[in-house]
């Protein structure tokens, strides 16, 4: 690859920390996918959507630039359409091979606009892709979209707990953390993610520990409360946001 497209590939991933500055202990960490086959599951992420395989000690899933997405052995409940998080988005330089690829598989896909392809993968995890001809890398991780009945509520939340950041006047439904913008939309009603196909997103915390002791003295309330997990090298503790997004909040995770 010559040296200007690895200097412009390198940007490219520093950018949403840079520019998404909130709480400086708090950056995006992972996705959490359930799957009843995960090998299928990571074989479509590989070959059709263009990620990469990534492992560490029991813990599988792909990568690809700006996310890590971990794949569980467990048979969703439901598809993440109709979840409080719907689907996950990615920005590509060219949508043509994907719906090429596609067309070879059984897997149902839909284009909302010319420059999106909607495709519902294995266990009915969608996936939002988004053309960027001014793209030099194949593959970037760019949103995770949330439904919930009340938005202004949790753009709040994460805004409290997390220092999100609002999107902007051209944004106004997005929030930014370090790593990622959250596009939160209106819905009539919609399930918690526990379970679902997209069971949860995690974020990153330096000093995990007294974060969570911070947050417990505000008065939130934790599924999980903190602890160590050494057979994973890692501390995690769970919660959920006010929408039924299932959240995970590790420290030792970064890939």
């Amino acid at each position: 690859m010559p040296l200007l497209r690895i200097i412009a590939v390198w940007l490219l991933a520093a950018l949403p920390a840079v520019a998404q500055r909130g709480a400086p202990n708090v950056t995006f960490g992972h996705i959490h996918i359930n799957s009843a086959d995960p090998d299928k599951t990571i074989a479509f992420w590989t070959d059709i959507i263009g990620a990469s395989t990534w492992s560490r000690d029991s813990l599988n899933g792909v990568s690809t630039l700006g996310v890590l997405i971990l794949i569980a052995h467990n048979a969703p409940s439901g598809p993440s359409a109709g979840s409080a998080i719907d689907h996950i988005g990615f920005k590509v330089p060219d949508l043509q091979p994907f719906i090429g690829k596609l067309a070879k598989t059984s897997y149902k896909s839909f284009q909302p606009a010319g420059d999106q392809l909607m495709i519902d993968g294995p266990d009915g995890v969608r996936i939002e892709l988004a053309e960027d001809s001014s793209m030099y890398a194949p593959l970037q991780f760019d949103h995770i979209h949330l439904y919930t009945t009340r938005p202004n509520e949790v753009q709040a939340w994460y805004a409290k707990l997390f220092g999100a950041r609002p999107g902007g006047e051209d944004q106004p439904n997005t929030s930014l953390i370090a790593g990622a913008a959250l596009s939160v939309a209106h819905a009539d009603s919609v399930s918690p993610t526990a379970g679902r196909a997209i069971d949860h997103i995690a974020f990153e915390i330096k000093n995990l520990e007294s974060f969570c002791k911070k947050l417990a003295a505000d008065g939130i309330k934790f599924d999980s409360p903190y602890q160590v997990l050494p057979q994973l090298k890692l501390s995690a503790a769970f919660l959920t946001d006010p929408s039924g997004a299932r959240i995970e909040l590790t420290e030792g995770l970064a890939y």
